[in-house]
């Protein structure tokens, strides 16, 4: 999968995402698509939720 950026919020930068892995997560009006990783740098879980398909 191509590099994938999300928030950290432990070290409070974008940073690529370590094994991003899609998911899905109740929202309003039904399910939303996100990735959920790694941290690259310091480990921390992270998490993005993506745009509709």
């Amino acid at each position: 999968m191509a590099d994938v950026e999300a928030y950290c919020v432990k070290c409070r930068a974008k940073r690529p995402m370590k094994d991003p892995k899609e998911v899905t997560v109740p929202g309003k009006g039904g399910e939303r698509r996100a990735m959920t990783g790694t941290c690259g740098v310091c480990g921390t879980k992270m998490f993005r939720i993506l745009g509709k398909k």
